[in-house]
């Protein structure tokens, strides 16, 4: 024997033990510990540990991407872009960015001629120019002339703010939730530098926050530090437009302690109110123009732009330009630019229509135990492989159903990926200890028979599907279908004819056989019983599997004596010899 046929057969030989070991020792009460160890595991997932979370977020991209009914975003909204060809065709004029504020302020000169219904900087004016003071003075000016501009604040990390001396009471619109709001605390803030951007409440956090996985999917709605609650930009202008405002919405879990960008995130996980964001498709889906292309026209006396492109419009001044890193990975991109996510949550605010995720954990819970325990129940029962396969494969179809439909045709998104996966997770394993101990956990008289003693009775009974092609799951389905017919405990069996020599002969046998104590009369009456009941099952049951209403089989019942103990496989197969013999002289 050469190695590799050895070591296979040493493999084959040890897989074997093994299972026979797990099938004497747990029988078929394997599946309910299993069903036991996996509800500890859940419920502990579900109290402490979270370890399903990147599972529900994969799940939560996945639909998100691929769903049919997509919500289109709105025509108002405009991305006036600093792109790539903005900074290239400015530069001859301007120099690199940050271009003088000069160039911003005219900028808004002349879009507030066309009555926009906001303009929304998504541009952080943290310092002065020190270069180009008069330019400064002339943006201050120029946005002192507007109401409806609007501009960002940056929360940096709580970590630094003992350090700080902005008080959140000094923050034009930022108000105390409750009164237990600390009027001494200080937070860390990057504010505008500019006066005429002070002195109004037209402003809101820019501040985006990944999930665990560095992955964008809601947005804050508003800070709650030391008592204050600190808007997010998208609420400011939703405030004053008169929208929908989030209030008591449930979301993923938040990130993790250290991770994302300048933030403490252990305080955030107390302190941030979020929105799952209602995706409008992939990066470019809203209307968006080149700045440089709009301040070119507004100076030019031969204007080739529409006067009232942007009137009743939301202008949102911001960069996709990849050289200026404001690229986020959301579900939907790896490099999502972050003024087309500020996009997103302005929309999702203004239409009210922001996901809705339910923290419904308990429900979950039960949800996934149900899922589980049934299907212990089932193998535990041994209610048949074909119709255990059929009930769990239409269980998990309809809770992804479910979860597919509720995001694309409500604003309420039903995330059921952890009773899916933890269900198929259970169901895998125990497939698998059924198929290791398949032979050892049936109902076998030949192992019976080797564990009892002295002169027993069998009944051996052969049915030939003549003229029938069956392949292995019609074998299955046939043989599971006799094994419920009858109330007298059987073996029940079918060669399938793939063995060698003689064997062969037997192609698509079933094997029926009974063990009783030879002085058990109502025994022997039930099998009596069971085996007319086989004999009318047969037929009805070539006719729903094999679909035709050709019922040609043969069979024959013979009986004997069996010897219990080391003789039991030697009387086993006298019996089958003496009942081939019998089944060719009635032939």
């Amino acid at each position: 024997m050469n190695p590799i046929a050895a070591l296979s057969y040493h493999l084959r030989n040890l897989f074997s033990r093994l299972s026979g070991l797990l099938a004497q020792k747990w029988k078929t009460s394997f599946y309910l510990y299993l069903a036991g160890l996996f509800s500890v595991l859940i419920v502990a997932d579900t109290a402490f540990l979270h370890l399903s979370t990147n599972m529900r977020q994969g799940a939560f991209d996945m639909m998100v991407r691929y769903r049919l009914v997509v919500p289109e975003a709105d025509k108002d909204i405009v991305i006036v872009d600093i792109d790539e060809a903005s900074l290239a065709a400015m530069a001859k004029e301007y120099g690199r960015w940050p271009w003088p504020r000069q160039v911003l302020g005219e900028f808004v000169e002349q879009i507030e001629k066309q009555h926009p219904q906001a303009v929304v900087f998504d541009i952080l004016f943290s310092d002065a120019d020190v270069y180009n003071p008069d330019s400064d003075a002339y943006f201050d000016a120029a946005i002192a002339d507007t109401n409806n501009t609007y501009f960002p604040m940056l929360r940096l990390d709580p970590a630094d703010d003992a350090l700080s001396h902005i008080k959140p009471g000094m923050i034009p619109g930022v108000t105390p939730i409750n009164t237990g709001a600390s009027p001494d605390a200080t937070v860390a803030m990057v504010l505008p530098y500019f006066h005429s951007i002070l002195a109004n409440d037209r402003m809101g956090l820019h501040n985006i926050y990944p999930d665990i996985d560095g992955i964008v999917r809601q947005y804050p709605v508003y800070r709650n530090d030391y008592g204050w609650k600190i808007p997010s930009l998208p609420l400011t202008i939703a405030k004053q437009h008169g929208y929908t405002q989030p209030s008591g919405l449930a979301r993923f879990p938040p990130p993790r302690a250290g991770e994302g960008a300048n933030e403490s995130l252990r305080e955030l996980q107390v302190s941030a109110e979020s929105v799952l964001l209602n995706w409008r498709g992939p990066p470019f889906t809203y209307k968006s123009t080149s700045f440089s292309d709009v301040f070119n026209d507004f100076s030019s006396q031969n204007k080739q732009r529409a006067a009232d492109e942007f009137t009743g419009k939301i202008v949102i001044i911001g960069s996709t330009a990849p050289s200026l890193f404001d690229i986020k990975p959301t579900p939907l991109s790896r490099t999502h630019p972050g003024v087309e996510i500020l996009a997103t949550a302005i929309d999702n605010f203004k239409h009210g229509d922001f996901l809705r995720f339910p923290d419904a954990r308990l429900v979950y819970l039960l949800l996934t135990l149900s899922v589980i325990w049934a299907t212990a129940w089932g193998f535990y029962r041994n209610t048949g492989r074909d119709k255990i396969d059929m009930l769990f494969g239409a269980s998990q179809f309809i809770l992804i159903g479910i979860s597919y439909a509720s995001i694309n045709f409500t604003n309420t998104y039903i995330n059921l990926t952890g009773p899916v996966t933890l269900g198929l997770a259970y169901f895998t394993l125990a497939r698998l200890y059924g198929y290791a101990t398949s032979k050892q956990l049936g109902q076998n008289t030949v192992r019976a028979a080797e564990g009892r003693s002295g002169e027993l009775h069998g009944v051996l009974m052969l049915i030939r599907l003549d003229r029938h092609t069956l392949n292995d799951s019609l074998r299955e389905k046939i043989r599971s279908g006799m094994s419920r017919v009858g109330s007298s405990n059987k073996s029940v069996e079918i060669l399938k004819g793939d063995q060698q020599g003689l064997w062969d002969l037997f192609e698509n046998t079933l094997i029926i056989s009974w063990l009783h104590d030879t002085d058990e009369k109502e025994s022997r009456l039930r099998i009596a019983r069971d085996i007319q009941a086989l004999e009318q099952a047969i037929a009805p049951l070539l006719h729903k599997y094999c679909a035709t209403m050709d019922n040609d089989v043969s069979s024959i019942v013979f009986e004997g004596r069996i010897a219990g103990g080391a003789q039991a496989r030697e009387s086993w197969r006298t019996l089958f010899a003496e009942t081939l013999l019998a089944w060719h002289q009635k032939r």
